[in-house]
């Protein structure tokens, strides 16, 4: 399991997210594994939750969407969260993905859902509610904070809480045009 969390802010969208890999409820297999991906001749920045290999496989139906649509990340969301419902393969997929570029901030969930978040703040994956919670109260009270910082920190609040979060963060951000 895995946070991810995502802050747009101040001209700046960033994202963060741990990188433990556990196998079932109790082994971390891994604590570096890379979860946020630019795609889209680095124009679209990605961080995934859920299980690796349904992560691949959205990432790529993601990019082949935003090939299919010239870079239009809000369309490419709504076609790609329309096939992931409607395909009786793919909705067997356990992954949930945040997508961004310089204008939009999205989470595809695959219930058919892309949704722009009302505080500009998305987190997903088992310590999402912690990081949303930590990255909303700094929005609201930590004026000197990036929102790489906002992110980064959010992911160590839940990190310190779930015991499915490490503090091994990668970072990512776009400047909005």
């Amino acid at each position: 399991m895995t946070t991810i969390c995502s802050v747009k802010y101040n001209g700046q969208t960033a994202i963060a997210g741990d990188g433990q890999v556990t196998l079932g409820k109790s082994i971390i297999a891994k604590t570096t594994a890379k979860k946020i991906r630019r795609i889209y001749h680095d124009q679209v920045v990605i961080g995934f939750a859920g299980g690796v290999a349904d992560a691949v496989s959205l990432q790529e139906m993601l990019e082949g969407k935003l090939e299919s649509y010239s870079g239009d990340l809000r369309r490419a969301a709504v076609e790609m969260a329309q096939s992931w419902r409607k395909d009786q393969t793919l909705q067997k997929l356990e992954a949930m993905v945040i997508a961004f570029n310089d204008q939009d901030l999205l989470l595809i969930s695959g219930n058919g859902e892309v949704l722009e978040p009302d505080e500009s703040v998305v987190a997903i994956g088992s310590g999402g509610y912690y990081a949303q919670a930590a990255a909303v109260g700094m929005l609201r009270h930590a004026s000197g904070m990036t929102a790489s910082e906002i992110a980064k920190e959010a992911v160590n609040i839940a990190a310190d809480i779930d015991v499915f979060t490490d503090h091994e963060i990668v970072t990512d951000e776009i400047e909005e045009k």
